[in-house]
C-alpha cells in the first residue's frame, strides 16, 4: 500500500536530466554568437529564471502590464523589464512549439516599438545598454544558406536570381526587433555620445556580417539601419567605410560570394553623395581599389545598377576622375560575356555624361578602340548598344569636336557593318552614324574611306603573297615526298607568313 502511494508521488528529476532539459529549451545569460536556437535571457528580467522544459517556461514567461496601464514614472522600469523578457529566444523550426510564449513575446516587441516611437524623455544609459543587448541577442546568429559549402551562396549572374533564397523562419520576431532598433537609433531621445559605447565597433562588424543573409527582407532592414548608424555616430564613420572596404576586397579577390553587395553599395551611394569637396585622397583610393575592381566578378549583374550609381557619383563630384574611371572600366572589359559588355556600355554612357573635354581627350583613343571592337560584335545587342552612344547629345558633341582622332579609329568597323553585318537594325544604325560624320566633315570621311580601301588592297596583296609562298612550299614538299627526303625551310621563309615583309624563298634539302 505504502509502495503504491509513494509510486504516485512525482519524482525529483536528476541533475543530469534537469541540465539536459534546460539546455534543450533555454538558458539565461548574455547572447552567444553563432547560436542557432535556444533561449537567451537577460539579467534585467529577474522574473525569467532557469527554465526546465516547456512547463517551466509556460509558468514563468507571462506577459507584463502594458505601458498604458502604468504611470509615467514606472514606464522606464517596465521598459527595462520588457527588454529583458524579449531576450528569450524561441525555436521557430517547429511552429507549434511554445506558440503562446511566442505570441506573448511578439506583443511585447510591438509595445516596445510603440514606446520608442512616442517616448518624450531621454533614454538612460541602462536603457541603451539593455536595448542593444536585446537586439544583439535576437539578431546575431549563425546564418543559414540554401547552397554553397563555405557558408555562402554561390551566385553567378542571372542564374542566382532563379534560386530560392533561404528565408529566415524566425522573421515574425526578427522583423519587429529590427523595426525597434531602427526607431531606437533614429529617435531624438537616444544620445549618440552614450549609445556609441554599446553600438561599438564589434556591434557594427556583426551587423555588417548579417548583410550576407539570403533573406532579402533582412538585408533591406540592415541597409536602412546601417545608414542610420552612419548618420548618427560620426565617430564610427571611418570605421564603417573601412569595414565595407574589407568586405569588398574579400569578395573581389577571394570568394566572389556574398549576398549583400547590392545593399552595401546602396549605403555607399548615399555616403558618396554627401562627400565634401574637394574629395579626400582616402575617397579616391576607395574608388580605385574597391569600386572599380567590383566590375571583375562574374555575378556583376546582381549589383551593377548600384555600382554604376556610386561610380557616376564620383565623376559628378570631380570631373577629373573621369579618365581614371573610364580606363578602369576598360581594364576589366569582358572578352566573352556579351551581357556584361552591354552593362559596361551603359555605364560608360552614364560616366561620359559628366565628362568634360579635357578628360575625354586623355582617354578617347583606348576608349574608341574598344568601342570599335564592340561595333563589330556578332552579338547584335552589343553592336546596337555601341551605336546608341551617338544618341546622347553630350557624347555626340564630344565625338564631333574630336572627330579627326575618333573617326579613323572606328571607320573600319563602320564600313564592315555596312557591308555585311547579319542584323538589319545594326546596319541601319551604322548608316545613321556614318551620315553624322558625313554631315560634320565630308572631307575627313572621304580620306578615311580612301585609306580604308588602300589598306584593304594592301591586305589582299599580302594575302596573295602568303598563298603563293604556301603553294611553293607544298610543291617542294610534294616533289620530295617520293624520295622521302626532309624538306627544310629557312627561318626567313617561315617568318613571311607572319609578317608584312616582301616574300623571300630559301628552301634547302
Amino acid at each position: 500500500m505504502i509502495k503504491q502511494i509513494l509510486g504516485k508521488l512525482p519524482r525529483k528529476p536528476s541533475s543530469k536530466s534537469s541540465s539536459s532539459d534546460s539546455l534543450s529549451d533555454g538558458v539565461i545569460g548574455r547572447y552567444a554568437p553563432g547560436r542557432k536556437e535556444g533561449f537567451i535571457g537577460s539579467a534585467a528580467a529577474p522574473s525569467v529564471g532557469l527554465v526546465n522544459g516547456d512547463v517551466g517556461l509556460a509558468a514563468s514567461y507571462e506577459s507584463l502590464p502594458s505601458f498604458r496601464d502604468v504611470p509615467s514614472s514606472e514606464k522606464p522600469v517596465l521598459f527595462l523589464r520588457k527588454l529583458g523578457m524579449c531576450c528569450v529566444l524561441f525555436d521557430f523550426s517547429d511552429p507549434t512549439r511554445n506558440a503562446r510564449e511566442k505570441e506573448v513575446k511578439r506583443q511585447m516587441l510591438l509595445e516596445l516599438v510603440d514606446y520608442v516611437s512616442i517616448v518624450t524623455s531621454k533614454f538612460s544609459e541602462a536603457a541603451m545598454q539593455e536595448a542593444t543587448k536585446m537586439v544583439a541577442a535576437n539578431i546575431f546568429r549563425t546564418l543559414s544558406y540554401s547552397t554553397g559549402g563555405d557558408g555562402m551562396k554561390v551566385v553567378e549572374g542571372a542564374e542566382a536570381e532563379e534560386e530560392e533564397p533561404a528565408m529566415e523562419p524566425a522573421w515574425p520576431h526578427l522583423q519587429i526587433v529590427y523595426e525597434f532598433f531602427l526607431r531606437f537609433i533614429a529617435s531624438s531621445e537616444t544620445d549618440a555620445k552614450i549609445a556609441k559605447r554599446y553600438v561599438d565597433h564589434s556591434f557594427i562588424l556583426r551587423l555588417l556580417d548579417l548583410c550576407d543573409s539570403e533573406d532579402p527582407r533582412e538585408r533591406e532592414y540592415l541597409k536602412t539601419i546601417l545608414h542610420r548608424v552612419y548618420g548618427k555616430f560620426m565617430v564610427h564613420r571611418p570605421f564603417i567605410r573601412k569595414a565595407i572596404n574589407n568586405i569588398f576586397y574579400r569578395f573581389i579577390f577571394e570568394t566572389e560570394k556574398h549576398n549583400g553587395i547590392a545593399e552595401l553599395l546602396e549605403i555607399l551611394g548615399s555616403i558618396i553623395n554627401g562627400f565634401a569637396l574637394p574629395l579626400k585622397e582616402e575617397h579616391k583610393l576607395f574608388l580605385v581599389r574597391a569600386l572599380i575592381p567590383l566590375h571583375k566578378p562574374k555575378c556583376l549583374a546582381l549589383y551593377h545598377q548600384q555600382l554604376s550609381y556610386c561610380i557616376t557619383q564620383f565623376v559628378e563630384k570631380d570631373n577629373k576622375l573621369a579618365d581614371t574611371v573610364i580606363r578602369g572600366i576598360l581594364k576589366y572589359w569582358p572578352l566573352t560575356n556579351s551581357s556584361k559588355e552591354v552593362m559596361f556600355l551603359g555605364e560608360l554612357e552614364e560616366v561620359l555624361e559628366f565628362t568634360q573635354e579635357p578628360e575625354f581627350q586623355r582617354c578617347m583613343v583606348p576608349l574608341f578602340r574598344q568601342i570599335a571592337r564592340c561595333l563589330n560584335s556578332s552579338h547584335f545587342q552589343v553592336a546596337e548598344r555601341s551605336l546608341f552612344l551617338w544618341n546622347n547629345d553630350h557624347l555626340r558633341n564630344l565625338i564631333t569636336q574630336n572627330r579627326k582622332v575618333i573617326l579613323p579609329l572606328i571607320f573600319p568597323a563602320l564600313e564592315k557593318n555596312m557591308r555585311g553585318h547579319w542584323n538589319q537594325a545594326v546596319q541601319g544604325l551604322t548608316q545613321n552614324v556614318r551620315k553624322l560624320f558625313l554631315d560634320a566633315d565630308q572631307e575627313l570621311l572621304d580620306n578615311c574611306s580612301l585609306k580604308f580601301h588602300e589598306n584593304e588592297a594592301k591586305e589582299r596583296e599580302l594575302q596573295a603573297k602568303r598563298e603563293l609562298i604556301w603553294k611553293r612550299l607544298e610543291d617542294i614538299a610534294a616533289s620530295k615526298a617520293i624520295s622521302n627526303e626532309a624538306v627544310l625551310v629557312s627561318r626567313k621563309v617561315s617568318s613571311l607568313t607572319m609578317t608584312t615583309l616582301s616574300p623571300r624563298t630559301a628552301v634547302g634539302s
